[in-house]
């Protein structure tokens, strides 16, 4: 019995010294893990699933790195990126534009969807449905110049005058509460505020930038960093955007699994909007291209080159320094 004992203590011994090195050896893993974070553009919304992916399972930490996803404040995603307060942002091709046009040497990494899937959204009831109907009607926007420009841009091609359209800042109101106010239409991201009026069974009309010219097919949003972070840490962005990749070839995957990953995270968000915005955007996020993220060089000369004929720009962008494919995995690895 005394032998027995004495084995018995030498077995808990041994187990609990194996138990306290895994611990140590865990804890000692995640000491190592680089600290990075990225700050989003908005709100937690399906543009950020693949973020929310890699972070949850665990991609990220296979990649060496421990990331903190940051929500936005009063300073944005590209402040905070362009100061290097974080390391890594969700933007939009037209703010990385002005930014470097501004020397602000901001760097696009990826691009979160292939085409641009944003436009003009009004109630069926409005009667809305081509940029000559915005005459006459009042716009809620966000008080971008960039605003009356595409609003014009579209006009201008059916002969319309952007001179009758009264344009408004809208604040923080939300689409719904707006157009049953004070506004007419507004501009949205079908994937998110088009599906929710699909759910709240509020018909709405679409005139989507992308129908009227190839030049507003731009990229929205887009993962960032700056130009000191891809020269001092290049290891970092590359290990990033490896784990970023997996996170949003998971999603395009599994719309389902990836929606139930972000409902999770941000409880707050609503169920079904996510899951039927989730079911909607996987598609898109790497379309017709040949690996997620990819971006080209057209798509940033052409739309710059839209913002600089429509007085939006101080001079011409040089676009070829505004965006890298450099950091996305090769395709098949």
């Amino acid at each position: 019995m005394k032998k027995l004992l004495i084995l018995f203590s030498a077995f808990l011994l041994v187990w609990s010294l194996a138990a306290c090195s895994s611990s140590q050896s865990s804890a000692e893993k995640e000491d190592k893990l680089k600290k990075v974070s990225i700050v989003l553009d908005w709100t937690p919304n399906t543009n950020h699933t693949g973020i929310y992916v890699a972070k949850e399972k665990g991609y990220f930490k296979n990649h060496g790195l421990d990331v903190k996803i940051i929500l936005p404040g009063e300073a944005g995603a590209d402040q905070l990126v362009a100061s290097g307060k974080s390391e890594f942002g969700v933007s939009y091709q037209e703010g990385i534009t002005q930014a470097r046009i501004q020397g602000i040497p901001l760097v696009s990494l990826a691009a979160v969807l292939q085409h641009n899937t944003s436009g003009f959204a009004s109630p069926k009831a409005k009667n809305i449905v081509s940029p000559k109907d915005f005459e006459g009607k009042t716009y809620g926007g966000w008080g971008s110049p960039i605003e009356k420009a595409v609003i014009n841009s579209l006009m201008k091609q059916e002969n319309a005058d952007v001179e009758k359209v009264k344009i408004i800042n809208m604040g923080d109101s939300d689409f719904f509460t707006a157009v049953n106010r004070d506004i007419d239409f507004a501009w949205i991201y079908y994937g998110w505020t088009g599906v929710e009026a699909e759910i709240r069974n509020e018909p709405i009309n679409m005139v989507y930038l992308t129908d009227y010219s190839a030049k507003l097919d731009y990229y929205t949003p887009v993962i960032t960093t700056n130009e000191k972070m891809i020269k001092d840490d290049p290891g970092t962005v590359k290990a990033f955007m490896a784990a970023l990749t997996e996170g949003y070839e998971f999603a395009i995957e599994h719309p389902a699994d990836s929606a139930d990953i972000l409902i999770k995270k941000v409880p707050d968000l609503d169920e079904e909007l996510v899951k039927r915005s989730q079911e909607w955007l996987s598609p898109k996020y790497q379309d017709d291209a040949e690996r997620w993220g990819e971006q080209k060089l057209e798509i940033w000369e052409n739309y710059s080159e839209w913002m600089f004929e429509n007085g939006l720009l101080e001079k011409e962008l040089e676009a070829e320094k505004a965006f890298t494919n450099e950091f996305l995995p090769k395709r098949g690895n």
